[in-house]
């Protein structure tokens, strides 16, 4: 495969390097490079928001005459995707991060802010500790205290996932199944309870309450009808009788039903004096 691709090079006997002839390069040469955005930026040209990772074909060189402790700085150059606007950005190691120098601003990230705000309060403490030994002391005892909350925490923590680990899927589903079962129970038992609550019309304990109106009317004022309402209703159904059939003359076997539906009137045609 090597052979294939001419990835190896044949160097004569004779040969030697320093009789090569030197080539004068620029000192601060652009190399193209491709890389990825380490940041979301803004162009300020058109507006228009490159995110982070995004990929480029930049040029590279060094930033000449700026150095951080010896580390030398890098700048990039870059275009941007919508308006072909050219960017840069440089290195910087003293933040372990990158400044946008020109064509475009940063967009606002929180961490970054609560950094800041960390690191103003560490120089603010360094700077109350400085002549104040009373002051660095109650410091140290905030953070010791602070420090044995995190551990009594990660203890019990450690204690609770430990109770977890020993619980095994067979004894969770049994502990499943006796509480479903006791839930079941406790639903008879109820169901149970309010079936023997309510009283039945056969049972001994019922007692049928009577209405007023019910009570009014069986009361024993009431008055037996009389002879004349007894008449009156005999007439009646003679008359119905008479409706029903007016041109038929009724058989003996009618007219004795009628008399015998007329004298059991509790006896009122003998009273009357009729007989049958």
């Amino acid at each position: 495969m090597g052979e294939r691709k001419v990835l190896n090079k044949y160097y004569p006997p004779d040969f030697d390097p320093s009789k090569l002839p030197r080539v004068r390069r620029p000192k601060n040469q652009q190399i193209k490079v491709r890389m990825m955005l380490p940041m979301s930026i803004r162009c300020n040209t058109c507006g228009n928001y490159i995110y982070k990772g995004t990929k480029f074909n930049s040029r590279k060189e060094d930033v000449v005459g700026e150095t951080y402790l010896g580390i030398q700085l890098f700048r990039f150059y870059f275009k941007c995707t919508r308006c072909s606007a050219e960017l840069t950005i440089k290195t910087d190691p003293q933040n372990s991060d990158y400044i946008v120098e020109s064509g475009a601003t940063r967009n606002f990230e929180p961490w970054r802010e609560e950094d800041e705000v960390s690191e103003k309060e560490k120089h603010k403490r360094s700077a109350e500790e400085m002549g104040d030994a009373m002051k660095s002391l109650e410091n140290r005892t905030l953070d010791s205290k602070r420090e044995m909350d995190i551990l009594a925490a990660l203890d019990e923590m450690k204690s609770m996932k430990s109770r977890h680990a020993t619980v095994s899927i067979d004894s969770m589903l049994l502990a499943l199944q006796q509480t479903a079962a006791e839930k079941e129970k406790k639903l008879e038992e109820e169901d149970e309870a309010l079936i023997k609550s309510i009283v039945f019309n056969n049972s001994n304990n019922y007692v049928k309450r009577i209405s007023d109106d019910q009570f009014d009317d069986s009361s024993p004022s009431e008055q037996p009808s009389t002879n004349n309402d007894k008449t009156s209703n005999i007439n009646a159904k003679k008359q119905k009788l008479s409706e029903e059939s007016p041109h038929d003359d009724p058989t003996t076997t009618t007219k004795d039903a009628i008399l015998h539906s007329l004298t059991g009137e509790g006896g009122f045609c003998g009273q009357l004096g009729f007989e049958g």
